[in-house]
């Protein structure tokens, strides 16, 4: 129903499945990178070490997204929060170890075979990792994006940054993040009286 609000996972649910996947290096930087960034599912697995490293082992603050993985072929930049900062090194740290390939154009995200992750492979992943932190509804992977967006808002309530972050052509697609998210739902209604 195009009038109600995307699907956004709450604040407690953002941190259940970070610490559900704090043993998981790939997975979790995976879904803070969506959380911190409002990244697609195509564009997070599209990624190559290239894109996110300058040299061996810095991690860049601003990434261009190449357009052979952006939506609609648009490029855009993105801008990574401090806290990846670290997540990023430690993650260079795990690719070595793993022996994954480190040249620029080597993909970011690799499975267990050493190849390029699909996207079929993370959302099933982000199922399982959301019945293991225990959440009683599960969300797809894009609501992840959903949530990033949200919470820019929340924290501006500037439609204009929102759209900029979500990187949408018209802020009409943006607007659907001005309605009420399911956190201040849930927030407003739990002490109804009945």
């Amino acid at each position: 129903m195009p009038h109600l609000s995307p699907p956004t996972l709450t604040h407690s649910e953002e941190n259940a499945i970070l610490r559900a996947t704090a043993c998981n290096p790939r997975d979790h930087l995976i879904y803070s990178l969506a959380l911190g960034t409002g990244l697609r599912l195509a564009e997070i697995v599209g990624l190559s070490v290239g894109d996110v490293y300058i040299d061996d082992r810095t991690p860049r603050t601003r990434l261009r997204i190449r357009p052979e993985i952006a939506k609609g072929g648009r490029t855009g930049d993105v801008f990574l929060p401090d806290a990846l900062m670290g997540k990023f090194r430690r993650f260079r740290a795990h690719k070595a170890r793993r022996r994954e390939g480190l040249g620029p154009s080597d993909p970011l995200f690799c499975s267990q075979s050493r190849v390029r992750i699909s996207k079929r492979r993370v959302q099933f992943a982000f199922r399982t990792w959301q019945v293991r932190a225990g959440f009683d509804r599960l969300y797809p992977f894009h609501a992840l994006r959903h949530t990033a967006v949200t919470n820019v808002y929340r924290a501006s309530r500037d439609l204009f940054l929102a759209q900029r972050f979500a990187r949408h052509v018209s802020p009409l697609t943006t607007t659907i993040y001005t309605h009420p998210s399911d956190q201040e739902l849930y927030a407003e209604t739990r002490n109804l009286r009945c």
